[in-house]
């Protein structure tokens, strides 16, 4: 009977009957069975175990949805609210050459963040006579000794004009009058010049020693000798 379990008693000198072969081919085949689910079952993987989504995240619906056979799309999804406020303005398209030459003129404009943006120096013949003047300042005080400049005189590039203003620290009588405050260097020297007359007189001094031992330094010193009795 197919299925069922004969015990089986082989003698050495004994044929097996038909029955016996069957209930041998079927144990046989029982055994085979059960080896093959024990390998299976061993090298099977395990399940990973995959974190739960949450029960109260929730999915994103789509942008895109489907009436019968129409896909219709939300515009309100498609474009960032950021990049959707750039898109709804306007932007001034620039030439990129135009747009590189004109950063280029306003770096080049001022002598750059290190040195405080100091702006290009603006040539003009009032700022000429300044720069002239401060190079020969040796002639303006005789009591102060400046370092000789034997450079080539240079404008220089950047630069910038300033007024001094008095600290409240300091005391009235060091501080400059309205009248006596000018618009340049040159104009506050001369200015100087017509109350004391310093330059006046050196200038006079070195004339006289020009003329020294010549007919007419000779005539000068005569007529103040003698006067009117004088007649050379």
């Amino acid at each position: 009977m197919v299925g069922s379990n004969i015990p089986v008693a082989m003698d050495a000198d004994e044929d097996l009957t038909d029955d016996q072969i069957e209930a041998l081919l079927q144990q046989a085949e029982a055994r085979i069975r059960s080896n093959t689910t024990t390998f299976i079952s061993e090298t099977k993987p395990q399940r990973q175990n995959r974190p739960r989504r949450s029960s109260t995240s929730t999915i994103p619906e789509p942008y895109v949805t489907t009436t019968g056979q129409v896909a219709h799309t939300d515009p309100s999804r498609l474009l960032a609210e950021k990049d959707r406020k750039l898109s709804d303005g306007f932007r001034k398209l620039e030439d990129p050459v135009a747009f590189k030459q004109r950063k280029l003129a306003e770096k080049r404009a001022t002598a750059g963040p290190n040195w405080y943006n100091l702006p290009r120096t603006d040539v003009t013949p009032e700022l000429k006579r300044d720069l002239q003047l401060l190079r020969m300042r040796n002639v303006l005080d005789p009591k102060r000794h400046y370092k000789k400049d034997n450079s080539k005189p240079q404008i220089p590039e950047f630069s910038q004009v300033g007024t001094l203003i008095e600290g409240p620290t300091e005391y009235y009588s060091a501080r400059l009058q309205k009248r006596e405050r000018k618009r340049t260097l040159v104009e506050e020297v001369l200015s100087a010049e017509q109350d004391n007359g310093r330059f006046k007189h050196q200038y006079n001094e070195i004339q006289e020693k020009k003329r020294s031992g010549k007919k007419g330094y000779h005539k000068a010193q005569m007529k103040k000798r003698y006067g009117r009795r004088y007649n050379g």
